[in-house]
């Protein structure tokens, strides 16, 4: 029985989002698949996501980026945590290798950490990067000259990524050039269809008011202005989070059962900020984004410059969404067009599929 050794960043969901249909995609084609999940995404998230037989052995395979809440980053705090995260490099490594070794997985695939990039050809087995982007790229943007020591960790890791045989670049993607060995893919999304009418009856939301999912990828703000969300007319909003009682136009995600892609299909304005799975999936369903950038993540340019391509976006001011004054972007975004052109077809999950096969089934002959 073929296993896969899947290493996972836990920064957010988002990357554990772009795993798992593949994963899915590699169990549809071989029944007898099974995954190993290295990762501190909770395991509720991959519960009613995982469609063949998976462990979870939880480890903290990077650090990713610390942040105060989902639009301002502490890269202080980041390069702080990497150093600490590197001073035992070696022992990390001996450690994570001799894991892989025992499990004896067929394949490693990682989205997006290094340390397994570098354990898994360690170990001697085929190891192969997913992702839309890598951690080097994030930090390179961020480096102190003045601090020596973040240049060699930005060395370590590049180095740490190039062991791996490939990397399967997501569109839209960072150029990964510390990879040696890439492949384009296309996007990953699985979007779900839409239960506009049964959300909105179970809310007793009228068919005229607008429904604006607030949703910041998993992370939530310490305090939302509700008064001012009361005061928009025509329109009511769905957060991840308690509701004052006296709220009538703002609901929480709590009073609902349904998956986060089955809101984003049903919803008519998603507020947000620029991340891979909710920009995809908002473009693949044509739903309109209010985004919210933050000007210094590498890969929001990316992603903005797709959702204006192939669907349809308005950008909300940090100082406007901040001080509640988001009336005029939401109305601006329920007038937009329908795009011209259809996005890209989402084939990520088959194409990388398609790619890992050979490295779990014997050849033939």
């Amino acid at each position: 029985m073929p296993l896969i050794w899947s290493a996972i960043s836990a920064h957010g969901y988002g990357h554990a989002a772009q795993v798992v249909p593949v994963l899915n995609e590699l169990g549809r084609r071989i029944p007898s698949l099974r995954i190993i999940l290295r990762t501190n995404v909770p395991r509720h998230f991959f519960e009613s996501r995982m469609t063949m037989p998976w462990e979870l052995r939880p480890a903290q395979m990077d650090i990713g980026c610390l942040q105060h809440g989902p639009l301002t980053m502490d890269w202080d705090a980041t390069w702080q945590a990497h150093r600490t995260f590197h001073a035992n490099w070696e022992a990390r490594l001996k450690e994570e290798t001799l894991a892989i070794r025992n499990a004896r997985p067929d394949l490693v695939i990682g989205n997006t950490p290094y340390l397994a990039m570098a354990a898994g050809t360690a170990a001697d087995i085929p190891t192969v990067a997913i992702a839309s982007l890598s951690w080097d790229e994030i930090l390179r943007d961020h480096v102190d000259p003045g601090q020596p020591w973040h240049t060699a960790i930005l060395e370590d890791i590049r180095r740490a990524y190039g062991e791996a045989h490939l990397l399967l670049r997501l569109t839209p993607g960072l150029p990964m050039p510390a990879f040696r060995h890439a492949i384009d893919i296309g996007p990953i999304a699985h979007p779900l269809p839409p239960e506009r009418t049964r959300i909105r009856r179970h809310l007793r939301i009228p068919d005229h008011d607008a429904l604006v999912l607030v949703a910041f990828g998993g992370i939530r703000f310490e305090a939302l202005p509700f008064d001012r969300m009361e005061s928009m007319p025509g329109i009511q909003f769905l957060i991840d989070g308690p509701v004052p009682p006296h709220n009538r136009r703002v609901h929480s995600l709590a009073a609902l059962s349904e998956r986060f892609s089955t809101l984003l299909s049903s919803v008519d304005v998603i507020m947000t900020k620029p991340g891979y799975g909710t920009t995809i999936e908002a473009v693949e369903v044509r739903t309109p984004v209010v985004y919210v950038r933050r000007y210094n993540f590498a890969d929001e340019d990316f992603l903005v410059t797709y959702l204006h391509r192939y669907g349809r976006g308005v950008e909300l001011s940090r100082a406007d969404f901040l001080e509640a004054r988001w009336e005029p972007a939401i109305r601006q975004a329920l007038a937009l067009p329908k795009p011209a052109s259809p996005p890209p077809a989402c084939t990520g999950a088959a194409d990388a599929a398609m790619q890992l096969l050979p490295f779990l089934q014997p050849s033939e002959g």
